[in-house]
């Protein structure tokens, strides 16, 4: 079988005791850096007797077949290197390798940044949506939120400390300033901070430079529908007033906490419609 494992995400208590009891009793054990897992056990005070393979994004489907093998037969274990393996990390083509071969998958679970993120926010977690990394590039990064602008559900995202301010611009100018975010950092650890506001308050606290692995939360769009008529009238208003119709447009948007490019897309249809 294989046995997917959660290793601490930056707290060393948070290390289960199934997880040090798999840890010590495996022969085989599938780690994203073999580097960090032997750092980890040290730490633990754990020997390993396992013959480990390294198992990460660029050598994950080359490495299937003999793993599987092993797994016919034997216990296999699967960690990566913080939080729980397949989440944003090596395992999920393994394990879906595995089901479809009749390998029985079970999980020690354990410490997840997606659902402490979540937890502390204060942001609804009745219904939340796990989006991944965000994009590297910005423009990216907007078609990802545009496609997210109507979603109702809490988005969980991971980014990094060095891109922190430009995502969170990026989610304002689509979203709109007003949208409610919180930003995780360094969660378990002992400077664990968690920032909650709007989008344009979250602006300013990012400029500060923040350190430490971030996991930004979104609130879900409103479910309540916006008067747009009363919101296309308003950017009408402005824009009649000499403002320009982009300025306009982002103006309403983050007072009303609409969203910035569907605002947009509306008066554009409504000026079509009544062309003439």
């Amino acid at each position: 079988m294989l046995i997917l494992a959660a290793t601490p995400i930056g707290n060393l208590s948070d290390a289960s005791p199934r997880l040090r009891e798999h840890l010590q009793s495996s022969k085989f054990i599938c780690a994203e850096d073999t580097r960090s897992l032997l750092k980890l056990a040290n730490s633990l005070g754990i020997k390993l007797n396992a013959r480990l393979f390294s198992l990460h994004e660029h050598n994950e489907d080359e490495r299937l077949d003999q793993i599987l093998e092993i797994a016919q037969d034997e216990t296999v274990l699967v960690v990566s290197d913080a939080g729980m393996p397949t989440v944003s990390d090596p395992g999920f083509m393994l394990v879906r390798a595995a089901v479809a071969a009749g390998v029985e998958v079970t999980v020690v679970p354990g410490p997840s940044a997606v659902l402490a993120a979540l937890a502390v926010s204060g942001l609804p977690t009745d219904r939340f949506t796990f989006e991944g990394f965000l994009p590297r590039k910005s423009g990216e990064r907007r078609k990802t939120f545009e496609a997210l602008a109507r979603e109702p559900r809490t988005m969980v995202f991971f980014e990094s400390p060095h891109r922190i301010l430009e995502s969170l611009q990026d989610a304002a100018s689509v979203l709109g300033g007003a949208r409610r975010v919180t930003v995780s950092r360094e969660l378990t650890k002992k400077f664990e901070h968690t920032e909650r506001g709007s989008l344009d308050q979250l602006i300013e606290w990012a400029r500060s430079e923040p350190r430490g692995e971030m996991v930004l939360v979104v609130a879900g769009a409103e479910v309540v529908e916006l008067k747009t008529e009363n919101l296309v009238d308003q950017v009408l208003a402005l824009v009649e007033e000499g403002t320009g119709l982009k300025a306009a447009v982002a103006e309403i948007a983050s007072a009303s906490g609409a969203s910035k490019s569907e605002l947009y897309q509306l008066v554009l249809e409504y000026r079509k419609a009544h062309k003439g």
